[in-house]
């Protein structure tokens, strides 16, 4: 449940200062927002292209789980985010393991940073970014041809707080297999070294899973293989 909403029209990154936010004790729940990013950050220390138009929010949680779930973070937001968007009937997919997809176009990514306490996370920030109007490049798609089902970036901004919320509580048992029917890349074809294989899903720990051609499977850690846009 959102605590608090902090709005702001420029920001270097929304993660950086929701983490400066959570030093002055703002409760798990607290959101920032801002317009635009001028230092923006994706996965693998990749920048995030941050222009006015596009949704750019950060969430703050205190989810006291072991350091080696981290990934499920980012999986809860993305699969939430994706399945609250389709039940407004936008037909939005997802990427393993933290964008969010359209046409197999990104439409948006999630940024999960955390901090550990003896094994435990005790504080993370989920970061958002979704594109609405803002210019894409070929390779990424936006929400402009859905305007009338999400009219304003006030309502994208409560559907992925909403999305999120959803994601969290979701019991991981019924997470995992929402996750992959919503996966772009089950039965795609990788390659990982000399060896070819097929996806045929992930797991609790959201590792890829992929079976080779002599039928045993290997399970590649999130950041591992980097699967593209073709």
């Amino acid at each position: 449940m959102t605590n608090s909403l902090h709005i702001y029209e420029t920001l270097p990154s929304t993660n950086q200062t929701l983490w400066e936010l959570i030093k002055e004790e703002i409760k798990p729940g607290s959101v920032v927002i801002t317009a635009q990013q001028t230092a923006g950050r994706g996965q693998r220390g990749h920048q995030w292209y941050s222009a006015i138009g596009g949704l750019y929010l950060s969430y703050a949680l205190a989810p006291n789980i072991p350091a080696s779930q981290s990934f499920q973070l980012t999986l809860r937001a993305a699969w939430g985010i994706a399945t609250t968007l389709k039940t407004l009937g936008i037909p939005v997919q997802l990427k393993w393991l933290n964008d969010l997809v359209i046409d197999r176009r990104k439409l948006g990514g999630i940024l999960t940073e955390t901090k550990v306490n003896q094994g435990i996370i005790t504080q993370a920030v989920v970061g958002v970014g979704i594109n609405w109007t803002n210019p894409v490049p070929e390779t990424g798609i936006n929400l402009s041809s859905f305007i009338d089902t999400i009219p304003c970036l006030e309502m994208l901004a409560a559907v992925t707080i909403q999305g999120i919320e959803r994601g969290i509580n979701e019991p991981v048992a019924n997470l995992i297999p929402a996750y992959e029917q919503l996966l772009i890349n089950m039965g795609q074809l990788v390659t990982v070294g000399d060896r070819t294989g097929v996806i045929i899903g992930i797991t609790n720990t959201c590792a890829l899973r992929v079976r080779l051609k002599d039928n045993s499977e290997i399970h590649l850690k999130p950041g591992s293989l980097s699967l593209g846009y073709n």
